[in-house]
């Protein structure tokens, strides 16, 4: 008997076809090795202030050897304490990661001293650059290379000086520095550690707009000529992403999007709310627009 479009062989076909897509979609999307095994990983953490100000929620993000990921984000997104959760130094603030891991290289570092961190290879730029102002620029550039036990700190120091050849005309008490001079200074501290990873928050902060583009061009230069990974912080979404090959987007202590930069750089919500693009011609107009609808469009 003829079975019909729904008998038994017309169901078999279907399973087959059925398991042949999944399989070869598995395999469009196999990770590979680099997805696979990021430098940096940070697993679905959570990070409470003094018990009880929660400010993380459950976030999770990939930084791959070699390259610059951009973490962007509004004040009061998680920014600094996503960097300070990596570097170790949420204990200064009261502050700890009570779920999920970190791992660098493979390894769990939760909890690990800040030293031992950057023994390890990661090294912090901290927001406001947080130079010592009573030391000199040279002292300063010797303090960074302080975890180092071999003899090229002076050959490292020259070579931060071909980066910023302003900082070797400066020999006065590096308080004295410009806005812009000190965040050369901050990098090249991080430099003299020779780390795997730099952590850099807010460099364009305070700092013209030919300064800023003169930082990041440095920045993108040390990627290229050092192949130090670098996670950046930074509210001016588009310089950040002209120097980043990723990036992801933080909204009350979560990731809502990520994407290449070149995705993020299209993606019409990007341009509207960071990089000041608008949506089209019907919204020009912000007036109407609550800070809710922009939170409830990432979802």
């Amino acid at each position: 008997m003829r079975q019909g479009r729904s008998g038994p062989l017309h169901r078999d076909a279907g399973k087959t076809y059925e398991a042949n897509a999944m399989a070869e979609a598995a395999l469009k999307f196999e990770p590979s090795a680099e997805t696979a095994s990021p430098l940096l990983a940070v697993d679905n953490i959570e990070v409470v202030y003094n018990d009880v100000i929660l400010v993380l929620r459950g976030l999770s993000l990939k930084v791959p050897k070699g390259q610059i990921v951009a973490l962007l984000g509004s004040n009061g997104a998680g920014k600094s304490t996503t960097l300070k959760a990596i570097s170790g130094l949420l204990r200064t603030e009261d502050g700890e990661i009570t779920r999920g891991d970190v791992t660098f290289l493979g390894e769990r570092i939760n909890g690990i001293e800040p030293d031992k961190i950057v023994r390890r290879g990661i090294f912090q730029v901290m927001e406001g650059r947080r130079i010592i102002a009573d030391m000199t620029c040279l002292e300063n550039l010797r303090l960074g290379a302080f975890t180092r036990r071999d003899n090229e700190v002076k050959s490292d120091i020259e070579r931060v000086y071909e980066y910023f050849p302003r900082l070797k005309e400066r020999t006065g008490l590096a308080g004295y520095l410009s806005g812009g001079e000190q965040q050369m200074l901050a990098i090249g501290r991080a430099v003299m550690a020779r780390p795997k990873l730099i952590l850099m928050d807010e460099p364009s902060m305070g700092l013209s707009p030919l300064l800023v583009k003169e930082v990041f061009a440095i920045i993108k230069k040390l990627n290229e000529d050092l192949g130090v990974t670098i996670l950046l912080v930074e509210q001016n979404a588009r310089v950040a992403l002209s120097v980043a090959d990723y990036g992801y987007i933080m909204e009350q202590g979560k990731i809502v999007l990520d994407g290449t930069a070149d995705m993020l750089r299209s993606n019409e919500d990007v341009k509207e709310f960071y990089l000041g693009q608008g949506g089209g011609e019907e919204r020009k107009s912000f007036k109407n627009l609550k800070s809710f609808k922009r939170r409830k469009r990432w979802l």
